[in-house]
Order: C-alpha cells, then structure tokens, then sequence
C-alpha cells in the first residue's frame, strides 16, 4: 500500500500535520499490518512487493503471449453505511473485489491484479486492516494479486468513523477471445445463484429498513443473526468457475447481474436484434428478496430492475454445451439453474412469477 504524506511546519512551535488531524504513523502501522495480507495473494506474474510508487506486473511470467489487457473500476455503494454503523467491515473488502473482477470475466479476461483506494475521517487501523484483508480475501477467491493501494485520511472531507472504497482491477486474454462472441437465437441462459443482495439497491435496502423501525441489530426477519449481518454477506466471485466454463469451451457470454438486475444487465451481452426470454418460476426467490419485496410493497419490475433477485451471474451457452457446462459449474461449487433462451427481438421478457 502507498502511504503518502509528511510533515508540515509553520516554524518553530508551529503547526504539525498530526494537528491538523492526519497521522501519519497510523498510516505507517496499516502498511506493517497489511503486509503479510497482500503477499498471501502473490501469483504469477507480480513483479515487486509493497512500497515502491506503483506496482509490477509481468504478464509474460504470467503466461500470456499476445494479451490484451482489461480493466474495471467499482465501489461498494451505500453498503458500506451499513458496515461502518454496525462495525462489521471486513466483508466489504471482499464486496469490492467482486464488483470488479465479475466485470472482468464477463469480457473473457483472467483477473491478473487489484489496487484498492480507502478514505476516511480518521484512520482506524484495526478496522481498515479488516477491509484490506477482506480485499486480500476477495483477491485469493478470485487468483488475482493484490499489488498496490492508497489510504487516505482527510478530515473535514469525511466524518471520523467514515470511510469510502474504490476498486481497480486489471486482467488479460489472449487476444480474439474476448466475449461476449457467438451468441445466438436458441442459446441457453445458465443462471448462478446469488449469495444475497451483493453491493447494489442498498438505498432501497436502507430505505426499507427504516420505514420497518428496525435497527441493525434487530434479528433477521429472514436469516439468523442479525439484520446488520445477514444484509453484510459478501458479494459471491464467480471468476474461477466462470474461466472454467470458458476454455471448456461452447460459452458465448456472461452478464454481471448488478444495478439494474436481470432486465438491464443481461442485453449488455446480446447483440442487436436478438432478446432474451427468462422462466421466473426457473429459481427460488431468496428469503432475503421476499421480505424485501414484501416490506417494501415492491412491484416484481422494479424488483427486477434493482435487484438481483437471486441470481448473479448469467452464462450465456450454446444449447448442445448446456449440460455439461451446467455440470462443470455445478462441479465448481455453484448452485445453477436453467433460467431462459436467446430469442428474436430485443430487452428482456419474462414468464411466469418470482416466488
């Protein structure tokens, strides 16, 4: 992590920057902490350690012969609220990464590094030691390096016990494999489940919570523990099994399923002239998206459109490959369903209802 800043002076007896409310030995003691975190995420390819003015990264030591290089950037949203009213703050280190590097597969690119960006009123070492290494967490789930970063403590810009995250992330493919590629009327739509809301529609979430009268630590309407926690769970990576899937070989797209959920995501992959037609009774709507829907007396479009109503990811896959790449998955860890078909026309349809 890059640690920038120094002391400042107004001569003698003068002003010190401590004083002005950045330390920059807590600083100094972060770097130390998250040390052994990044270097658990070393892969082939990184090229130096911590504490030089960039990181390094060779992607010929990685194994690539003609790549082209693909890059993501994301945040965590107004989850975060959430983290830093209730403390529990390492899982969105891990929330970061998967924003960006779910992009990344989606574009056929293997995540090859990340650089994180953390900012604050009043630098906390223990718990931005957390999120790094939730970062560190979400770096290893995902085989890509965590090589650089910035802390920045600015008082005045934030309240001392905020703190904001932004993501950067870089990967590579061989070039002429970039997805999507192929896809076609009659294609299958894999869907992977979701690990619960991930990191969008969280002003709604917030929004419903509090015209409910929960607090965060109030228990679960559906999940145990409490609803601070249960609304926590991280962002699912499904970089490893969706590169699988890849060089298996018959996929023609992925769509990262974030705002603006199934309706919004999924044309992102369909070209010009070709839809997609979704069974909604394909898939169980999770716990937490019934109380949701319930709570706030959400319609299913706009539950649809803000939510990723239980699933993910969606693969996009030749209909003779189908099974067996919902086999690999399934094999990979995943819970898959069999969502849909690519038809003729444009946006999304759906049949059937969320239950």
């Amino acid at each position: 992590m890059a640690r920038k800043g120094g002391p400042v002076s107004a001569g003698k007896n003068g002003l010190t920057y401590a004083e002005a409310g950045v330390d920059i030995d807590a600083g100094n003691a972060l770097v130390d902490r998250i040390k052994p975190a990044a270097k658990s995420t070393d892969r082939s390819g990184v090229a130096g350690g911590l504490g030089g003015f960039g990181g390094l990264f060779d992607l010929k030591a990685a194994g690539f012969t003609d790549p082209v290089l693909v890059a993501a950037t994301d945040g965590v949203g107004t989850k975060l609220k959430i983290a830093i009213d209730t403390g529990v703050v390492a899982g969105v280190g891990i929330d970061l990464v998967a924003m960006c590097v779910n992009d990344l597969v989606c574009q056929g690119a293997e995540p090859l590094f990340f650089l994180d960006y953390y900012a604050c009123g009043a630098l906390d070492v223990d718990g931005a030691a957390q999120v790094v290494e939730g970062i560190a967490e979400g770096c290893r789930q995902a085989g890509c390096a965590l090589i650089g970063g910035e802390t920045a403590e600015m008082p005045g810009m934030y309240a001392a016990k905020d703190f904001d995250l932004a993501g950067f992330a870089v990967g590579a493919m061989e070039r002429g494999t970039a997805l999507p590629a192929g896809v076609g009327e009659g294609d299958v739509l894999l869907g992977l489940a979701s690990s619960g809301v991930h990191s969008n529609g969280y002003s709604l979430v917030r929004r419903i919570v509090e015209l409910q009268g929960l607090g965060w630590d109030a228990a679960a309407p559906f999940a145990e523990g409490t609803l601070g926690e249960a609304l926590l769970t991280p962002t699912r990576i499904y970089v490893r099994p969706a590169l699988a899937a890849i060089r298996a070989g018959g996929v023609h797209g992925l769509a990262h399923i974030t705002g603006g959920g199934l309706t919004e995501n999924l044309p992102r992959v369909l070209p010009e002239g070709l839809g997609a037609e979704i069974d909604l009774g394909a898939w169980t709507l999770p716990p937490v998206f019934a109380w949701l829907g319930a709570a706030g007396g959400l319609a299913e479009a706009e539950m649809l459109k803000t939510f990723n109503s239980g699933i993910g990811m969606v693969v996009v896959v030749a209909a003779d490959r189908a099974e067996a790449i919902a086999t690999l998955l399934a094999e990979a860890g995943e819970t898959v369903h069999r969502i849909g078909t690519v038809t003729e026309g444009q946006g999304v349809s759906y049949r059937g209802a969320l239950t």
